[in-house]
């Protein structure tokens, strides 16, 4: 069960250019919803068309700011290119990129072909890195900054997930050495590492390991059974891309209930 969270508009995006990546469901949705909430223009980016229109739409009915979707791989190079080509073009400056785009797949490391676990390093690190690196000239000509998607796994040993672990673990790294090697220029780089979050994809998830063996996950569950909802981590993105976050950069930020303490 999803745990209840209110959002609360502040004006902290006014006037801002956010692209969210991974914005057609789970906390890349609920990211896009909390800063177009707080009156920024957000650039919402996922493969997911219609679950993209969802959440433009969504947004557009709230009112405060704006969103528009762009249907994009992250792992295409060309891709991520006329993505930023195309806000610089539209938007005409980009002050932060949240990097929510992600995929999991659940295997015993011993049952995990290459091609799968190429797959997940392809959308989780190296769609992270070549979003980085293209949003890089425009976010230091407007000194803004990056949100990056770590997670629990990089740190905690979360079984059946040698991909995505390792994956998640790139991102960690890529962002400690992003955050140092901008900081005398004005960008920050910091990431949210999630654990127990209410999500498609960890539902999905969830749905296909009946046959696995169960007590190896019970140190990374609540005892009460209580998973956070998506609203919880886009809570502290919000904060880390917004003026609020102005003396943060190199941090990995959990956002897990506690579990991992």
């Amino acid at each position: 069960m999803a745990s209840n969270t209110t959002a609360v508009a502040l004006p902290r995006f006014a006037d801002k250019v956010v692209i969210v990546t991974g914005a057609g469901s789970g906390i890349g949705q609920a990211t896009a919803r909390r800063i177009a909430a707080e009156g920024g223009a957000v650039v919402a980016v996922d493969m997911n068309e219609a679950g993209l229109q969802k959440t433009v739409d969504s947004i557009l009915e709230a009112g405060g700011g704006s969103a528009r979707a762009v249907v994009c791989s992250v792992a295409s190079e060309e891709s991520v290119k006329a993505l930023i080509s195309g806000v610089l073009s539209t938007e005409g400056r980009i002050d932060s990129l949240v990097n929510m785009a992600g995929i999991l797949r659940s295997l015993p490391t011993m049952e995990t072909s290459l091609d799968l676990f190429q797959q997940v390093l392809n959308v989780n690190l190296i769609g992270t890195f070549l979003c980085c690196r293209e949003a890089l000239p425009a976010l230091l000509e407007s000194k803004g900054n990056i949100v990056n998607a770590a997670s629990t796994s990089a740190q905690f040993g979360h079984p059946y997930m040698a991909a995505y672990a390792a994956s998640k673990g790139g991102v960690f790294a890529l962002t400690r050495t992003l955050a140092w090697e901008y900081l005398k220029q004005g960008v920050r780089v910091n990431a949210v590492a999630p654990g127990g979050i209410m999500t498609p994809m960890v539902v999905a998830q969830g749905e296909s390991m009946g046959g696995f063996d169960m007590d190896l996950f019970t140190h990374l569950s609540r005892p009460d059974g209580v998973f956070g909802a998506p609203e919880s981590v886009a809570a502290v993105i919000a904060m880390l891309a917004s003026n609020d976050g102005a003396h943060m950069t190199g941090e990995i930020v959990k956002v897990d209930g506690g579990v991992h303490n």
